[in-house]
């Protein structure tokens, strides 16, 4: 069944005490991904649009004297300087020279090494929550050259909304008119190493790409038909290719009558469209007999929130 996956502290359930920040860290499906060639510095040009999701992690910050501590309510990340989230707090705290440090709690729900931008989200989030806790007067855009730094993702997870994303993923065209609708999504018991589809993809013959400008005209009328019916992410097959699994989950949401079906960036999570409460739901049930990481969301868009 839906779970709402915001935070209950957000809106006062829980209520924190005044010295405490929470930040939302919502995630992201890409509605398309299309790769233009490779730039100067050997990084990919890219051109997709990016869908921020209701499916978030939950950021708890509070202040310290010094030094940064980082806690998460799953075993299997990592607490040091090896998470973004820690790295992003240190970016900050040594950009805008403040001489304190931060308490950096995770409620972990986003899927790790999925394509959901879940470690990008988590950074932003740590932005924003920083920015916030000892009032430092960073614009939006301030955050956002900080994010870059971190990672291609975490400037449009600075925002979220919906954009259309070029250069690395640093350029953002930002788009009005999607609304709310039923997503589901299912991530397989792997990982994917990005580095390596994209390696993979510069030796394979790609022979479908999204119609980007089709997909934005679709998006801003709210025919989220058509983007589920159209959207293309030309690194599917790749990933395809290396985890057949990733192709079979996508058979089954059609299946299970999904509009549409695609995976998320680089893989493996693959994420359908459902016009329909009553049909996501049993498709989540019967994908949930088989996979144990399956979510039901709703796309959404915090950006002018922010």
């Amino acid at each position: 069944m839906y779970v709402y996956l915001y935070s209950k502290a957000e809106f006062g359930v829980t209520p924190l005490e005044h010295n405490k920040i929470i930040e939302i860290a919502t995630a992201k499906v890409n509605l398309s991904l299309d790769v233009l060639g490779v730039l100067e510095n050997g990084y990919h040009e890219v051109e997709m649009i990016l869908q921020e999701i209701d499916l978030a992690d939950d950021i708890i910050l509070e202040p310290r004297d010094s030094g940064i501590a980082l806690s998460c309510d799953v075993g299997y990340l990592p607490l040091d300087a090896s998470n973004l989230a820690w790295r992003a707090a240190d970016l900050v705290l040594k950009e805008t020279g403040l001489e304190k440090g931060v308490q950096i709690s995770i409620v972990k729900r986003i899927p790790v090494a999925a394509g959901l931008a879940g470690g990008s989200a988590d950074a932003a989030a740590v932005i924003r929550g920083l920015n916030r806790l000892y009032q430092l007067g960073m614009d939006l855009e301030t955050q956002q050259r900080l994010g870059l730094s971190l990672g291609a993702d975490v400037p449009f997870c600075v925002t979220g909304g919906c954009a259309v994303a070029r250069g690395i993923g640093e350029k953002l065209e930002y788009l009005e008119g999607f609304g709310s609708h039923w997503v589901l999504l299912a991530k397989p018991n792997l990982g994917v190493s990005t580095p390596a589809v994209y390696q993979r993809y510069d030796q394979t013959e790609i022979v479908g790409r999204p119609d980007t400008a089709a997909l934005i005209r679709a998006i801003q009328a709210d025919d989220m038909r058509y983007v589920a019916e159209h959207m293309v992410n030309v690194l599917e097959p790749v990933t395809t290719q290396m985890h057949p699994i990733v192709g079979k989950i996508r058979r089954q949401m059609l299946q299970y009558g999904a509009d549409g079906a695609m995976m998320s960036g680089s893989g493996p999570t693959v994420f359908g469209f459902f016009r329909q409460y009553g049909r996501a739901s049993k498709a989540y049930k019967n994908l949930k007999k088989s996979y144990a990481q399956v979510y039901l969301a709703r796309t959404t868009n915090r950006r002018l929130e922010r």
